[in-house]
């Protein structure tokens, strides 16, 4: 039998402990062995286009289906040491896009400092936004300063209705992000011709794989004017990662072994293409470098190829280097796939 996380309070205990779950048994082969059933191994890293940094995994929410276990008693954080670090990274290289996320980003002290240094260096920057966030007293002129440096947000709601958005980011977040919504439509977010991109997340409320993305942003875009004068420019699925929280509650719920399986039978190999590690170096809140937040959230570093640390980053070396998989890939690869910029197909 599975021993729940909620047994285990160490950090590294938990990840130790998830690492155990995750492994390969009868009926879930390796996700190595899928690849090269199909003539795809091994997972090698293109040219990095993306910078995706982890500021922190503090947050003032504590949503079910986080991956990250975040949270406004966790204390990791980044700091303006290794954001400088960060940024002569891009001054050395042709890295287009900055992903900044967390926990909620925003909590770390030098959020807007980054900011404006990496606008300074006029890279594209992404702010992966709860929403909520953006009402608490301690960010005020946060949607604006965000509208003024053109940073895009993407923001995960998980429904176009209170109760399956509460049911899974706790009871209020509904209405909360619906204003947030607002107050970025009122700046120009998610409106045509103003440059400033507003992105939805939605994220299954259970054991499923996300629907059509291209039918659910339909769907959401109606509903969301229709009942609420909400706009926004695209929806992004992502399907539910087994790590952390999810992963204790697919364990809880008797779910694991039936979600897993789910996964990979519906494995789809023209998902691999656009997986998201293979153009992205993800950043630890420490500096430390992964193949994708998912791998940071399991402490499975880098191939030594590149550097392991933000410090020591190489990038033509990091190029082709061959790409940490586990069983958790199973989730970007199943249906449509996922990624940080939803289906890959």
């Amino acid at each position: 039998m599975i021993r729940s996380l909620k047994s285990r309070n160490n950090p590294l205990a938990i990840v130790d402990h998830q690492l155990d779950i995750l492994r390969p048994t009868r009926t879930v082969a390796p996700f190595d062995h899928q690849l090269d059933d199909r003539g795809l191994a091994p997972l090698r890293a293109s040219v990095p286009e993306i910078l995706q940094i982890n500021l922190g995994r503090m947050c003032n929410m504590t949503c079910k289906h986080c991956h990250v276990d975040a949270g406004p008693d966790r204390k990791e954080i980044m700091s303006r040491q290794t954001m400088a670090e960060c940024l002569e990274v891009l001054d050395r290289g042709p890295i287009a896009t900055v992903d900044l996320t967390g926990g909620a980003p925003e909590m770390n002290p030098d959020f807007r400092w980054l900011v404006r240094e990496i606008r300074q260096r006029e890279r594209r920057i992404i702010d992966r936004c709860n929403l909520t966030i953006l009402l608490t007293p301690s960010q005020e002129g946060m949607t604006e300063f965000l509208a003024e440096y053109e940073v895009e947000i993407v923001a995960s709601l998980p429904f176009y209705s209170a109760s399956n958005t509460d049911r899974q980011r706790g009871s209020g977040v509904f209405e909360k992000s619906i204003e947030a919504l607002r107050r970025l439509n009122a700046v120009g977010y998610g409106k045509p011709g103003t440059g400033r991109k507003l992105c939805l997340v939605y994220n299954p409320n259970g054991a499923f794989l996300p629907p059509s993305q291209r039918e659910l942003e339909e769907t959401f875009k109606s509903r969301l004017w229709d009942r609420f004068g909400v706009a926004f420019n695209e929806l992004y699925t992502i399907t539910n990662q087994p790590i952390n929280r999810f992963l204790e509650y697919l364990i809880d719920s008797g779910n694991y072994e039936e979600y897993m399986r789910r996964l990979v039978d519906a494995f789809n190999p023209a998902a691999v293409e656009g997986l998201m590690c293979r153009n992205t170096i993800s950043v630890g809140w420490d500096g430390r470098l992964y193949d994708c937040d998912f791998n940071q959230m399991l402490d499975l570093g880098v191939v030594p190829r590149g550097g392991r640390h933000v410090r020591e980053l190489d990038l033509e070396q990091f190029a082709g280097r061959t790409i940490v998989t586990g069983l958790h890939c199973y989730a970007c690869t199943a249906g449509s796939g996922s990624s940080c910029g939803g289906a890959t197909t």
